[in-house]
């Protein structure tokens, strides 16, 4: 699903993006220090662009031809002619892959709830195999995320997961629409899933630390940031992150040099844009009222 941003936000989405580690930092202002901002659970997003199109490196194919090779390549750069063809070659008995086409044109097009719809139709009807299905129900949920819904989508990407119940990939999109929906013990069990098979992977640890904090076990949270830190040393998500969790213990001053960072390290990102922001507010110390 890549919400962070890599599958259908690819990008982050984001679901996920990518916006999914970052979505993560949300926490309610009441509970925070003055001086911290947090990132909100992305809304909707009316009008994707190519770029935000849920497209991974590789694409899950779930046909096979040229075709589909075609209309595929279309999506990545103009979804608008990916649609023409799609439907033109659907009208001509395409099957699965004009179908898959269509759906994930109709991202681009911002729409959204109707391509995740979709998606969840050929994934219930394709003869394709699990792991193909399993995919289209993923890219069903980052459907949903773009939309809004997270419950759709929690749905979605439950029913990828009983496809393919050891995808790492979507074990942690899932950990990230169950955070968009507050329910951040049952996230942390996804993402010790997914850790468990893949222990190496820093953005896991840099989701599982946001989920410990959102559940005020702050120690904790601080242990997983620094392993992925460890592993991945300019992530800015888990720069952010820190910063954060260095606030939450007093520590300022080191919370400054993350954010800074974070800053320096990615400095086009939306993790970058909120260490700005806490940066900025840190220095003008706590807010009167």
């Amino acid at each position: 699903m890549r919400i962070r941003l890599p599958l259908l936000l690819a990008t982050g989405l984001a679901l996920a993006a990518a916006a999914g580690s970052v979505a993560w930092q949300a926490r309610e202002d009441a509970e925070l220090p003055d001086t911290i901002v947090v990132a909100q659970v992305p809304e909707a997003t009316a009008e994707p662009t190519p770029e935000t199109l849920p497209l991974p490196p590789e694409i899950p194919r779930i046909a096979d031809g040229p075709d589909y090779d075609r209309c595929l390549t279309l999506l990545r750069n103009d979804p608008h002619e990916a649609m023409r063809f799609a439907e033109a070659w659907d009208a001509t008995g395409g099957g699965d892959g004009s179908r898959h086409c269509i759906a994930l044109a109709m991202i681009g097009l911002g729409e959204a709830e109707r391509a995740a719809e979709r998606l969840e139709r050929l994934g219930n009807g394709s003869r394709a195999g699990g792991i193909a299905r399993a995919q289209v129900f993923s890219q069903a949920a980052q459907a949903w995320m773009i939309a809004g819904d997270a419950n759709r989508a929690y749905g979605a990407v439950t029913i990828a997961l009983t496809l393919a119940p050891n995808d790492t990939e979507m074990l942690v999109d899932r950990s990230v629409i169950l955070a968009a929906l507050r329910r951040f013990s049952e996230a942390l069990e996804d993402l010790d899933a997914a850790l468990a098979l893949e222990p190496e992977r820093a953005e896991a640890w840099v989701l599982r630390a946001a989920a410990l904090r959102r559940l005020d076990r702050v120690d904790q949270a601080f242990e997983a940031v620094e392993r992925a830190l460890t592993l991945a040393p300019d992530n800015a998500e888990g720069l952010l992150e820190r910063g954060i969790l260095r606030q939450l213990r007093g520590d300022i001053a080191a919370a400054q040099v993350d954010w800074r960072r974070a800053i320096s390290v990615a400095p086009d990102s939306m993790a970058a844009d909120l260490a700005q922001q806490n940066l900025e507010l840190s220095e003008m110390g706590p807010a009167r009222r």
